[in-house]
């Protein structure tokens, strides 16, 4: 997902040297970190970059924006309670846990339907109904997936991720949702914890709490969803990757609430996390070249939509029947 196509390289080369092709790149990551930068447009700010000069540090991109996520999420909890976090975890959780076992059970017959290969299949089943790349960085050493078949299955998720984050706000808006029934929509129907996060943190800041507190507890399926995939599929179960950064969220969220003289520098480590947000999305959207999706495939691109758009429209039905 994060590689550039060889000949936008010669394109490029012939226009600007890559000294100033990295100083611009930098210079627009520093001015997604301005507050009047929203998250959806700082993810079309990289994907633009992407389509015209192309990523010129894409070997460290995919480690640059899980480092820069897990700083948001963690900074986020310092913004919560945990009451409050604990009574909205547990309703997530009965949505969640529905959510999830659907999505795995319509990927796999759609990839019987479609006839995708397995490990596409299953990384982009567990993506979507988990939390996107996440999901599918956990599972796929798992399940022996190589590089190309863990490619298609990010970028499946990444370009659902993109139009998610521009969509859900509005569809919101246009239904009238609450914050809380926003906040629970978006955690259980968008796939990646950076998406969820942007699209909320664009709906309001009580949309933020609670798709941050449920996308999380959620994001705690990656473990047993990777211990049961590697006992069916007889693999050792010390591959499985632990989301250890969760356990920091927690523990920044009852600092938040039962230390007092942290109080005052809250709303600086929650700006913080914003901002890391932010320069995520934008180097997350810089990735996301017309060549690399290319590369995605019909079929796995139809099992993704129909799973994704599914999934979106029934936990909306639900949200709006019983919240």
């Amino acid at each position: 997902m994060q590689t550039t196509n060889h000949h936008s390289k010669v394109r490029e080369s012939k226009i600007i040297s890559p000294s100033t092709h990295k100083f611009i790149f930098i210079l627009i990551g520093l001015f997604c970190l301005m507050p009047i930068i929203s998250a959806p447009l700082a993810l079309l700010l990289g994907v633009i970059f992407a389509n015209t000069l192309g990523n010129p540090i894409a070997h460290l991109s995919g480690r640059m924006s899980q480092f820069l996520l897990q700083v948001a999420v963690v900074g986020l909890g310092f913004g919560m309670n945990v009451h409050q976090a604990l009574q909205t975890g547990r309703q997530g959780i009965m949505f969640g846990l529905v959510a999830i076992f659907c999505t795995l059970v319509l990927g796999g017959l759609l990839a019987k339907l479609l006839k995708i290969e397995f490990k596409i299949s299953y990384l982009i089943s567990c993506g979507t109904a988990i939390c996107g790349g996440s999901a599918i960085a956990a599972i796929a050493p798992v399940v022996n997936a190589n590089e190309k078949q863990i490619s298609v299955a990010l970028g499946v998720v990444f370009m659902l991720n993109a139009l998610a984050l521009f969509l859900f706000p509005v569809v919101g808006h246009s239904l009238a949702l609450s914050q809380h029934q926003f906040g629970l929509w978006a955690a259980i129907a968008i796939h990646d914890t950076s998406s969820v996060i942007g699209a909320a943190s664009k709906y309001g800041a009580e949309a933020l709490e609670v798709t941050t507190t449920v996308k999380l507890t959620r994001a705690l399926w990656i473990i047993p969803i990777s211990l049961a995939t590697a006992m069916l599929s007889r693999k050792n179960i010390g591959q499985v990757k632990l989301p250890w950064f969760i356990g920091l969220f927690v523990l920044a969220i009852m600092i938040n609430t039962y230390v007092p003289f942290i109080t005052p520098i809250s709303a600086y480590l929650v700006w913080l996390a914003k901002a890391s947000l932010t320069l995520c999305l934008f180097i997350i959207g810089s990735g996301l070249s017309y060549h690399s999706l290319k590369k995605v495939g019909i079929g796995p691109l139809l099992q993704g939509m129909i799973l994704w758009l599914t999934m979106s429209a029934l936990t909306l039905w639900a949200i709006c029947k019983m919240v």
